[in-house]
């Protein structure tokens, strides 16, 4: 079975309706079909509900996160380890500490990490990543 992780940049695309929306829903669609696993780290989520927040307002992000449960995104909390693996990874690849607890999760379960941000080129071409929109 395909996993993949979301980076907070695919949950904000998905719900503000911006670029790599749709390839976010079709993924959604697959996991509900249950013929892929889709995995959220804690933390990102908490930094999507922050961007969306800090430029939507508190509505949009209360919206948002209300509309969570029904989606089929399993969200790994922020263990001890999986703090350190993440700042393992952020020293290494010289990452934001956020954007490192997706790269940890996408690794751990060996999963392909869906994102627009661009920083995770930094990960190398051997790291399964979907960009939902263009790199530069």
């Amino acid at each position: 079975m395909v996993t993949y992780v979301l980076d907070a940049s695919a949950l904000v695309a998905y719900f503000l309706d911006r670029p790599g929306a749709v390839k976010v829903e079709e993924l959604l669609k697959t996991a509900s079909r249950r013929r892929s696993n889709i995995f959220m780290s804690a933390v990102n989520l908490g930094e999507a509900y922050g961007f969306i927040l800090r430029t939507e307002g508190v509505e949009q992000a209360r919206a948002m996160a209300s509309t969570l449960p029904p989606l089929p995104i399993i969200f790994i909390e922020a263990t001890v380890q999986r703090c350190c693996h993440a700042a393992e990874i952020k020293n290494a690849y010289k990452l934001y500490y956020a954007d490192a607890f997706a790269a940890a999760l996408a690794l751990e379960n060996k999963a392909t990490l869906v994102t627009s941000d661009s920083d995770f080129r930094r990960l190398g071409h051997n790291f399964p990543i979907l960009w939902l929109k263009p790199t530069s």
